[in-house]
């Protein structure tokens, strides 16, 4: 199967070109899209214009690849819990804006459907398009705002997230399942290339969202996460959000709560999403009683880390140490691993991450979508050639071979799939 290319008009219409096949783009080079690697656009996956960029495509008739004039090129956002195998793959004229903080996924159109090169990484259905209710969701916020009048965080998940950004996982908490979120610090001790909360005025693209903007009380999280704790199904408290900057510059707040929350309920699992970057901090959240851990990271070797995440106080070894000190007490580990195909399936990032998961006995990758501009990351991070590339389906597949125990995923696991009660409902 060779889909075709797709172009928009710039003012929201988008069509098909039948002389063009759509390629992929891996690091700055368009490539044939292998014919297997191709899936129907998943439910909740969009389409975008990429204003000021031309589609390449390879051409019916002659085999040689050509860009498309009739139109603006065209990529795809893919829902959560698959992962891209290819960027769109387009030219950028001079003028071109820089593209938002979304991903830009290869996207064509055969047989009536749109076809993206994906992988449907993870079986859980916890951010399913269509397992949202928003009546259930704002019958939920009505509810737990009266149930907590006084809780700031509450209010936050309630009014910003859930509400105005349509956050899944606070969308999820007002429907009293599965992950709830803990947003707990304002501040931050990175300076991401892209961050989704804090952009620099003189940056030409803006923050998705807005940041928290106080620092919550113990009192405050343990309030309302017990009782999601006790009565939600296959329930996580998660401290660190997109909405918050690094909570581990909060974790004498954080340590507080998890105390405090395992007085009144040992059910769930407790988790922290974060860049890794204080081992003592992390340490002494372990020995609170923290079940699980979530590191962050654009890529395992150094030289491309520090460039995006740009750290104040800490480094790249920081987060290596982390990691062992959550397996150390037989917690699970997490990486966050933002696929950027050209970078991520790289044979020098391969044989890095074969390392890292060796060093740390890493439990799980989740193979999160990288919400970026290609050109303008690969401009930040300063990589103008990005060497032998063996695709990220082979990268997966190569990891499978060599770690059978490492999972891979999209989500935070709860207790009990961390524990193997349930692994027979999510595939690897």
């Amino acid at each position: 199967m060779q889909p075709y290319l797709l172009f928009s008009d710039g003012k929201g219409n988008i069509f098909e070109d039948h002389s063009l096949y759509v390629v992929g783009r891996s690091g700055w080079d368009a490539m044939p899209v292998p014919e297997d690697e191709w899936i129907e656009l998943p439910q909740g996956g969009q389409l975008y214009e990429l204003p000021g960029r031309r589609g390449i495509g390879i051409d019916v008739k002659t085999g040689e690849m050509r860009l498309c004039d009739k139109g603006w090129a065209v990529a795809a956002f893919i829902p959560p819990a698959h992962t891209g195998f290819y960027l769109a793959a387009y030219e950028t004229g001079p003028n071109a804006p820089t593209l938002p903080l979304f991903c830009y996924t290869a996207v064509g159109w055969q047989a009536e459907k749109f076809y993206v090169p994906a992988v449907r990484i993870e079986q859980d259905i916890r951010q399913e398009c269509g397992g949202f209710d928003e009546k259930k969701v704002e019958h939920g916020v009505e509810y737990l705002l009266k149930a907590f009048p006084h809780n700031r965080l509450v209010a936050h998940l309630a009014n910003n997230c859930a509400l105005t950004y349509h956050c899944p996982a606070a969308r999820n908490y007002f429907m009293g399942r599965w992950e709830c979120p803990i947003p707990s610090s304002p501040a931050c001790n990175a300076n991401c290339v892209g961050c989704i909360s804090f952009q620099p005025e003189e940056e030409s693209i803006v923050s998705t969202q807005d940041r928290l903007t106080f620092k919550p009380t113990a009192e405050e999280i343990v309030e309302y996460t017990v009782p999601h704790l006790e009565t939600a199904p296959y329930p996580i408290v998660s401290f660190g959000q997109g909405c918050e900057g690094e909570p581990l510059l909060m974790w004498r707040t954080i340590r507080e709560s998890i105390l405090e929350i395992r007085k009144h309920t040992q059910k769930g699992s407790i988790n922290i999403n974060t860049n890794g970057s204080d081992p003592a901090a992390v340490r002494a959240l372990c020995e609170a009683g923290l079940n699980s851990i979530r590191v962050s990271t654009n890529s395992a070797r150094r030289e491309l880390y520090t460039p995006y995440y740009r750290p104040n106080n800490y480094d790249f070894s920081d987060i290596i140490e982390s990691l062992k000190v959550v397996r150390e007490f037989g917690g699970w580990t997490s990486i966050n691993y933002f696929v950027f195909p050209g970078l991520t399936d790289s044979v020098e990032e391969y044989e890095a991450l074969r390392k890292l998961i060796t060093d740390t006995d890493l439990s799980m990758i989740q193979w999160r979508n990288f919400n970026i501009d290609p050109d303008w990351y690969l401009g930040k991070v300063g990589v103008y050639q990005t060497g032998e590339i063996l695709g990220m389906k082979q990268v997966m597949d190569l990891l499978k071979e060599e770690f059978p125990r490492l999972k891979f995923g999209y989500f935070n696991p709860p207790i009990e799939r961390i524990r193997g009660e349930y692994e027979k409902d999510f595939a690897h």
